[in-house]
C-alpha cells in the first residue's frame, strides 16, 4: 500500500469539494492520502510550522505525488500565476519543479491527474512525460498505480460502486455525503441485529431513493445474495417539469408481493390466492438471503402501508430491508430521519453539475452558499435550480431562485415536493409553521406556540415531528427552532390564511411590547431588547398597515433603535414610514421622519446625506404649516450636516437659529439642551474653546433642570471630551468618570463608548495603563458592533495603551502579586491585553 500526497490549487469552493470527494475515494481503495484538507479536520488550528513548509516538506519527501492538474496549477509550476494569489499551490510546484530538476528526468513517483480534458492544453513542457489519468475514466489505473487493492467492484465516473451482487438498482449518477445515515444503515442491515432493517423518512427530494441505494450498493460482499428494488414512485421531477415514472413501479402491496416473487424468478406466486402470498414470497425469500429496498411507499393506501410493514416484520433471517416512507414510529426498524444535504457536499453535488452547466460554473462561493440556504440543502431543489442556468432569462442563481419562488403551474418543485405533505400537517403542525413564516432566525419554542396560539407542550411536540421531516431546522437542545426558506414560500402561497391569522396575532404582541417599553422609557429598553427577535419581524405588517399605527411605532421605536445600535433598522423603517406619510398626505410624519432618517446618517457620518434629509424634513414640515419646534429641529439637522462636513461657520449659524427657536417656546427644555451641544460642538472643533466650554456648561445645566438624563450624559461627555483638548488629563477623567455611569443608565451604546474611549485616552496620558486597556477595549468593542465610524479612533487609543503597558513590562514592571500602576494583572491578561498569545512575558517577583 503506498501514500500518496495531493497536489491543487484551490481557485473555488467547487474546486476544493471536488479534490476531496477524489481523495476519499482514494482512502477508501487503501490508499493513504495527504490531503491539507484531511489535515485540517484533525488539526483546525493548521500546522504548527505554517503552510508554506507543510506543504513544501509533503512535495519533496513524499514518495508519491499526484498533481491536480488544471490551468491555474500549471501557471504555479511555470510561475505565471498573478503576484500575492496561489501561495500554497506555488509552493508546492516549485519544490516539485525542483525534484524533477535534480532527478534529471521523469520520476516514477509522480503523475498528474485531470478533471477535465481542456486542461491538458495548459500542461507545461516539462511535465508532458508524464503519465496522465483522467480522474474518472482511469480511476482504477489510479489506485493499481499506486498499489491500492484492486477493486472487486466496477466504478463509474462520479465514484459510485456497482455491487457485484445480483441486483436491479437503478443508476445512481453521483452520491455526495450522508457518511453518518450510511453507518446507521449499515449497522441496521447487520445480522446482529434483530430489525428488519432501516426506515428512511423525509420530504420529498431530499434524497431518501438515493441513500437507500447507495447503502444498498455498500452493503458486504457476500452479506446478501441478491439485491431486489421495487418502488412505488409513479412521478419525478426534472428540470423541465414532472415526468410520469414507469420502471421498477407497482401501484399496491399486491403488485409489490408479485414483483419480489418475479425478481425471485418465482412468477408462478403471483398466481397462488392473495390470503397465502405473503407467506409464499417469505419462504421463498429464506433460502435468498436478499436485501428489499422498497422505495417511496407513502404513494401506496394507507391499508396497503400497514399489510406490507406487517410482511417485513415476518422477514426470515439473512433478509433485511431498506424502506424511504413517510415516518412510522410504530416500526421494528432503524428510523432514519434525513434531513438536509451538509453544505460540503452541496457543494460536492454542485461542482458535479457544473460540468454541464457553464452559467453554474460562473457562480461563485456566495451565489452557491445562498442557494444551498434558500433550499434548506435539499437535493432535489438544488438540482433543479441548477438546471434553470440556461433556460429563457435566467443567467444567474438569484434569477433561477426567484422562479423556484413564482414558478409555473407544470413545473413548480415546491408544489411536487411539500404539496402531498399538506394534508399529512396536524392543525397544531400547521399553525406552528405558519408562525415560523415570519422569521428568519430561530426561535423560541415559548414564542412559536404564543403566536401559534396553541400551548408550550403541543408545540414543542409539532415542531419535534416538523424538525424529523427535515421541515424545520432545530439547535442542538430544541429549544429554538427555523423554517426552511421554501417551506415558508410554499406556506404562504397555500396556506395564506393560517399564515394570516399568526401575523395578527405577531403584530398585536409586538404592537404592545414597543408602546409598553419604548419611547423614552430607557429602563425598559432591555425588555425590549430582548423580544427583538420576535418584535423585527413585525415591521413589514405594520409598514404594509394602516399609517397612524406605522408612525406611532416609529415615535415608539426611535430612542431604542438610536440607543441600541439597529441603526440600519432605523434607517430602514424611517424612509419607508416617510413614503408611506406622504402617500396618505400626512406629511408633518414625513417631516419627523426624514429627521430622524438624518439622525442615522450622522451617527454614520454621512454629511450629504443628512443635509439632504434636513431639507425634506424642512418642506415636509413647510407642506404641514409646522410650528417653530419643527423648523428648530431641520435647521439643528441642517447644522449637524454643516458641521459634518467641517464648515463650522454655517453649521454655528444654523445652530444658533434653532436655538433661537426652540428658546421661543420655552427658557429651558431638552431641545435647548440638544441645540446647546451641538452649538458647543461646533465651536469646540472650529477652535473657539472657551466658546464650547460655556455652551456645554449651560447645556449641562439646562439638562439639569428640566430632568433630560441623556443630556446630562451627553454634555458630561463632551465637557471631558474638551478637556482632553485642553491636555487636562485628571480633568478628563474625573468628567469621564461621571458620564460613564449616567450614559451606562441611559443605555446609549454610541455614548458608552464615547465615555470609555476618553476616559482610556486620559488615563493612559497619566500611566494608569492597565485600567486605561480595559476601557480603551470596551469603546472598540461597541463602536465594532455599532459599525461606527468613530472605531477608528477607538482602536487608535486602543494602540497607545497596547504600547504603553509592553512599554512598562519592558521597563520592569510587575504584576500578579503586587500591582501594576494600581491595577492588579495576572500573566494571562497581561498577555490578552498584548492581543498576542504567544507573548513571552516574564514573571518577576515583587521587589
Amino acid at each position: 500500500m503506498k501514500t500518496v500526497f495531493l497536489s491543487y490549487r484551490q481557485t473555488s469552493d467547487a474546486e476544493r469539494a471536488r479534490v476531496r470527494a477524489f481523495a476519499e475515494r482514494l482512502r477508501k481503495s487503501g490508499i493513504t492520502v495527504i490531503l491539507d484538507q484531511f489535515f485540517l479536520d484533525e488539526n483546525p488550528g493548521g500546522p504548527d510550522d505554517g503552510w508554506d513548509k507543510w506543504s513544501s516538506d509533503r512535495s519533496l519527501e513524499t514518495e508519491r505525488v499526484i498533481i491536480i492538474g488544471s490551468k491555474s496549477w500549471f501557471q504555479c509550476f511555470d510561475k505565471k500565476q498573478k503576484p500575492g494569489t496561489g501561495l500554497g499551490a506555488a509552493c508546492e510546484a516549485d519544490d516539485l519543479r525542483h525534484r524533477i530538476y535534480e532527478a534529471g528526468g521523469v520520476i516514477e513517483g509522480i503523475r498528474v491527474v485531470l478533471f477535465d480534458d481542456a486542461d491538458a492544453k495548459h500542461l507545461p513542457g516539462k511535465l508532458k512525460r508524464y503519465h496522465r489519468f483522467d480522474a474518472g475514466r482511469d480511476f482504477d489505473g489510479i489506485v493499481k498505480w499506486l498499489g491500492g487493492k484492486a477493486p472487486d467492484l466496477r466504478h463509474s465516473s462520479s465514484g459510485i460502486r456497482h455491487s457485484d451482487t445480483p441486483h436491479n438498482l437503478p443508476h445512481l449518477p453521483f452520491f455526495y455525503g450522508r457518511t453518518e445515515e450510511l453507518r446507521k444503515i449499515a449497522d441496521a442491515l447487520s445480522p446482529k441485529t434483530r430489525t428488519w432493517g432501516a426506515l428512511i423518512d423525509g420530504p420529498g427530494g431530499i434524497g431518501k431513493t438515493s441513500l437507500g441505494i447507495r447503502a444498498a450498493l455498500e452493503a458486504p460482499e457476500g452479506q446478501f445474495r441478491q439485491i431486489i428494488f421495487v418502488s412505488s414512485k409513479s412521478r419525478k421531477l426534472t428540470a423541465d417539469g414532472e415526468v410520469k415514472v414507469t420502471d421498477f413501479v407497482v401501484p399496491g402491496y399486491i403488485e409489490m408481493l408479485n414483483e419480489i416473487a418475479r425478481l425471485l424468478k418465482q412468477p408462478d406466486l403471483a398466481k397462488a390466492p392473495e390470503t397465502d402470498r405473503a407467506r409464499l414470497v417469505i419462504d421463498a425469500l429464506e433460502p435468498g438471503q436478499a436485501l428489499l429496498i422498497l422505495d417511496n411507499l407513502e404513494s401506496l393506501p394507507k391499508d396497503d402501508q400497514n399489510r406490507l410493514f406487517e410482511f417485513l416484520s415476518q422477514l426470515p433471517p439473512g433478509c433485511k430491508a431498506i424502506v424511504t416512507s413517510r415516518r412510522r414510529t410504530d416500526q421494528d426498524a432503524r428510523i432514519i430521519r434525513l434531513a438536509k444535504l451538509e453544505q460540503d457536499a452541496a457543494l460536492a453535488l454542485l461542482a458535479e453539475l457544473e460540468e454541464s452547466r457553464p452559467l453554474l460554473k460562473k457562480a461563485g462561493r456566495e451565489d452557491r452558499i445562498h442557494l444551498y440556504e434558500e433550499t434548506g440543502g435539499n437535493p432535489l431543489l438544488i438540482r433543479w435550480v441548477a438546471g434553470q442556468l440556461g433556460k429563457g432569462r435566467c443567467r444567474t442563481i438569484a434569477a433561477a431562485l426567484d422562479l423556484l419562488r413564482n414558478a409555473p403551474p407544470d413545473n413548480d418543485p415546491l408544489e411536487f415536493i411539500f404539496g402531498n405533505l399538506l394534508e399529512t400537517f396536524t392543525e397544531n403542525e400547521t399553525k406552528a409553521l405558519a408562525a415560523l413564516t415570519y422569521f428568519t432566525q430561530k426561535v423560541e419554542v415559548r414564542f412559536i406556540a404564543e403566536l401559534a396560539g396553541i400551548s408550550k407542550v403541543a408545540a414543542q411536540t409539532a415542531l419535534g415531528d416538523l424538525s424529523s421531516r427535515a421541515l424545520v431546522i432545530p439547535d442542538e437542545a430544541e429549544e429554538n427552532f427555523a423554517l426552511v426558506p421554501m417551506v415558508a414560500e410554499f406556506l404562504r402561497k397555500h396556506r395564506p390564511s393560517v399564515v394570516k391569522d399568526t401575523g395578527s396575532r405577531l403584530e398585536q404582541r409586538a404592537y404592545a411590547l414597543i408602546v409598553e417599553n419604548g419611547y423614552s422609557k430607557h429602563d425598559r429598553f432591555p425588555v425590549l431588547d430582548a423580544a427583538w427577535i420576535t418584535v423585527a419581524p413585525s415591521l413589514p405588517l405594520f409598514l404594509a398597515g394602516p399609517n397612524p399605527r406605522l408612525q406611532t411605532v416609529c415615535e415608539a421605536l426611535d430612542a431604542f433603535l438610536n440607543f441600541t445600535g439597529r441603526w440600519d433598522e432605523q434607517l430602514s423603517l424611517c424612509q419607508q414610514a416617510e413614503a408611506k406619510a406622504i402617500a396618505t398626505g400626512d406629511h408633518a410624519s414625513a417631516g419627523r421622519r426624514a429627521f430622524d432618517a438624518g439622525w442615522v446618517h450622522h451617527l454614520r457620518q454621512q454629511a450629504d446625506a443628512v443635509l439632504a434629509c434636513a431639507d425634506r424634513a424642512a418642506a415636509h414640515w413647510q407642506t404641514a404649516q409646522a410650528g417653530a419646534r419643527q423648523r428648530a429641529s431641520a435647521s439643528q439637522l441642517r447644522g449637524i450636516g454643516h458641521y459634518l462636513k467641517a464648515d463650522y461657520p454655517a453649521a454655528i449659524a444654523a445652530c444658533r437659529e434653532a436655538l433661537k427657536l426652540d428658546r421661543s417656546l420655552a427658557a429651558e427644555s431638552e431641545h435647548v439642551a440638544f441645540d446647546l451641544s451641538w452649538l458647543a460642538n461646533a465651536e469646540k472643533d472650529s477652535g473657539d474653546l472657551a466658546a464650547a466650554e460655556r455652551d456645554y456648561r449651560e447645556a449641562l445645566r439646562v439638562a439639569r433642570a428640566v430632568g433630560y438624563l441623556e443630556g446630562v450624559a451627553n454634555s458630561t461627555g463632551n465637557l471631558a471630551d474638551l478637556a482632553l483638548d485642553r491636555k487636562d488629563w485628571p480633568g478628563a477623567e474625573t468628567l469621564a468618570r461621571g458620564a460613564l455611569p449616567l450614559s451606562e443608565k441611559v443605555g446609549r451604546k454610541e455614548l458608552i463608548a464615547h465615555d470609555c474611549r476618553v476616559l482610556a485616552k486620559a488615563l493612559v496620558r497619566q500611566g494608569k495603563v492597565a485600567e486605561a486597556l480595559l476601557h480603551a477595549k470596551s469603546a472598540v468593542n461597541i463602536y465594532a458592533r455599532l459599525a461606527s465610524p468613530d472605531l477608528e479612533h477607538a482602536r487608535a487609543v486602543l494602540a497607545e495603551c497596547r504600547a504603553a503597558l509592553l512599554s512598562g513590562l519592558h521597563s520592569g514592571w510587575t504584576y500578579n502579586t503586587t500591582t501594576l500602576e494600581g491595577n492588579t494583572l495576572t500573566a494571562a491578561e497581561v498577555a490578552q491585553a498584548l492581543a498576542d498569545p504567544k507573548a513571552k512575558i516574564a514573571k518577576r517577583p515583587a521587589e
